[in-house]
């Protein structure tokens, strides 16, 4: 079954207008439609952007009811009902425990190829990673959990070097494996942890459940997230080549609506999408490596064109958190989360004066700073 245009035919010469796709997005990323709890956001979400780790509890706070704080967060990862790990294109995303295995089916093999140069440049071959996996597993084997320092240590006992980055990307290596994933958080006194303990996760994840079609879910999943969306834009989310995306578009065509189709089909999900809140808030604030901004090949859609460059990705990758006003992006913010630091205001700037006004951006930052300070 080919997919069809919300009339039921196949949409032709048509583009979605951008309020309309803002509008949607809005909806389909629960910015407008917030989720229940934050395991059924992490869920609906599928892989949320979590380089920063503040920046993904936030992403997902954003996304749920009420006043939702980072321990309401952190008391998701404690109980194991989402993980934190390298899913797609070398980053770090947050994803619901159950889904890890079969995500990491369909990306894990391609981000080991492109890892290979640079384990060849920190001498890292297949015997030593096996070395660091014998390692990791006897160390963690029994619901034991270490943090990073500590694992470390653990390599550096068994012979294992961590000098320079090869430690971190023996970490992702074995990420990527599925052999461990971070889970529970190291408890920090003194502010918002910035921690996670390690897991193996063959013990820790005890509910995976593996799609009948992992790739036609995960186009799936990406569109009821993320669309108004396309093939192009799942590739560059996943880092997966385009034709095995189009593939993946048509797998789950069944599912879809298509409701544009230049420059390419514009996918919806066919039935069961959230439903927008008369009490969402029209101006939000917004993390960093934020899914709304970052997730798609064109990213004119949230944000005018000669604001993009200063959002990011910067030259070294970074990707500043912003305000959203009714779906466009009108400034960044700043805000640490250092130990006495973490209780300061964010301060707010504003790309276009009078897209929103201070009311909404105090509102935006303060319901953003009682996430941060609880």
């Amino acid at each position: 079954m080919g997919p069809t245009s919300s009339s039921g035919a196949a949409a032709t010469g048509s583009r979605l207008p951008v309020p309309a796709t803002r509008h949607e997005r809005l909806r389909s990323h629960r910015l407008s439609a917030p989720a229940p709890t934050v395991a059924e956001a992490a869920r609906h979400m599928l892989a949320t952007q979590s380089q920063e780790f503040w920046g993904g509890r936030w992403a997902l706070a954003a996304r749920t009811r009420g006043r939702t704080t980072v321990r309401d967060v952190d008391a998701a990862y404690d109980r194991g009902e989402i993980v934190r790990t390298w899913t797609m294109r070398g980053t770090i995303h947050t994803i619901p425990t159950a889904d890890l295995e079969w995500v990491l089916s369909i990306t894990g093999d391609r981000q080991r190829r492109q890892a290979a140069a640079v384990h060849r440049a920190e001498g890292i071959d297949a015997d030593e990673a096996d070395r660091a996996e014998r390692l990791a597993r006897a160390a963690l084997g029994g619901g034991n959990r270490l943090t990073r320092k500590e694992l470390f240590e653990v390599w550096e006992l068994g012979g294992v070097s961590t000098a320079r980055q090869r430690g971190y990307h023996l970490l992702v290596a074995l990420s990527l494996r599925a052999v461990v994933c971070q889970g529970p958080v190291v408890p920090r006194a003194a502010g918002p942890t910035r921690e996670q303990f390690l897991v193996l996760t063959d013990e820790w994840i005890t509910d995976a459940a593996t799609p009948a079609d992992p790739l036609a879910e995960f186009f799936f999943r990406f569109i009821a997230s993320h669309g108004p969306a396309g093939p192009r834009d799942f590739a560059w989310w996943t880092g997966l080549p385009l034709g095995i995306s189009r593939g993946a578009a048509d797998a789950a065509s069944d599912r879809l609506t298509v409701v544009a189709d230049e420059p390419e089909p514009q996918y919806v999900v066919a039935s069961g999408a959230p439903r927008r809140s008369a009490a969402a808030p029209e101006v939000v604030a917004l993390p960093p490596f934020e899914e709304y901004y970052l997730s798609y090949a064109d990213r004119t859609v949230p944000c005018a064109p000669e604001f993009l460059s200063a959002i990011g990705p910067s030259m070294n990758g970074i990707v500043r958190p912003i305000l959203v006003a009714r779906g466009e992006a009108v400034g960044v913010w700043t805000h640490s989360v250092a130990v006495g630091r973490h209780a300061d205001d964010p301060i707010p700037e504003l790309f276009a004066p009078g897209t929103a006004t201070d009311a909404e951006i105090s509102a935006a930052l303060d319901r953003y700073r009682d996430f941060i300070t609880a």
